[in-house]
């Protein structure tokens, strides 16, 4: 809370009031007036260049600080924090070490019937039961384990939910889903995952590992609450494949822009 409040301070001192477009107005306004010459407006402009490149590390410090990237601890992103809403971020897995990779329960709110199965660079893996699918949502308690089979360092993986009440499998990469939705109009992605720590939520006497959390509803008509059958793998490395978003870009470029508007006012009293 600290880090929020001094940073939400910190940008109402140093955005407030001032307004970007005004000013470009106002030097072509002098420009036109004649009270300014050409050599003079590309001077300020490039200076404006400069103080807004400033702005925009000071806007990524504060942002981050805001987004909570302070370096302080916090609780771990689980459940799925925006439900009702597609996950707009996807994955890739793979496997960080040469090894087994190890499920284990975290729990479900689903009235489908489903298992657990997994694809190692495209196959379908045969478990520590000697079968392809486990864990199943309505019988398995929190906590308990499931050998999913031997991997080596960087074999591609994706996560199956075996879904036995429709007689179809959703999976961890979107592209494979197309024949389990209804149409993609709100795409295909099933799954949500962000790392497990273990520090809160405490889930049973889970390690550490990667939380992935899937969608069983058929899209477009799904509750998009990314929680009808919840694991935390180990052994699992993770990709997230959605760059970062345009809105914070946007809202960065917005932080800068009013910045610089204020060095502008400042060069106006000396042009």
């Amino acid at each position: 809370m600290r880090y929020l409040t001094t940073s939400l301070w910190a940008f109402g001192d140093w955005a407030g009031g001032y307004e970007f477009l005004p000013g470009l107005q106002h030097i072509g306004a002098r420009l036109r007036e004649k009270k300014m010459n050409l050599g003079k407006a590309l001077q300020t402009l490039r200076g404006l260049a400069r103080h807004m490149a400033g702005r925009a590390s000071l806007a990524l410090v504060s942002m981050g600080a805001i987004l909570g990237f302070s370096g302080s601890s916090s609780a771990d992103a689980i459940p799925y924090p925006t439900s009702g809403i597609p996950n707009p971020v996807t994955y890739a897995f793979t496997a960080a070490s040469t090894g087994d990779i190890t499920a284990y329960f975290a729990g479900s709110t689903a009235s489908y019937d489903n298992q657990l199965g997994m694809l190692v660079n495209g196959v379908l893996a045969v478990n520590g039961n000697s079968t392809n699918f486990g864990l199943d949502n309505h019988t398995s308690p929190v906590g308990q384990s499931l050998d999913l089979g031997h991997v080596n360092a960087g074999d591609t993986i994706v996560f199956v939910l075996h879904n036995l009440t429709l007689g179809a499998n959703a999976y961890s990469d979107p592209s494979m889903n197309v024949a389990y939705d209804t149409d993609g109009t709100k795409g295909h992605n099933h799954v949500y995952s962000t790392p497990y720590t273990g520090t809160g939520p405490v889930i049973d006497s889970i390690p550490p590992g990667t939380f992935v959390s899937f969608e069983d509803l058929r899209f477009p008509s799904s509750d998009f609450n990314y929680n009808d059958e919840d694991f935390v793998f180990t052994n699992v490395a993770t990709i997230n494949l959605v760059p970062v978003p345009a809105s914070f870009w946007a809202g960065l470029a917005l932080f800068a822009a009013m910045g610089g508007a204020a060095w502008v006012r400042r060069t106006w009293a000396t042009a």
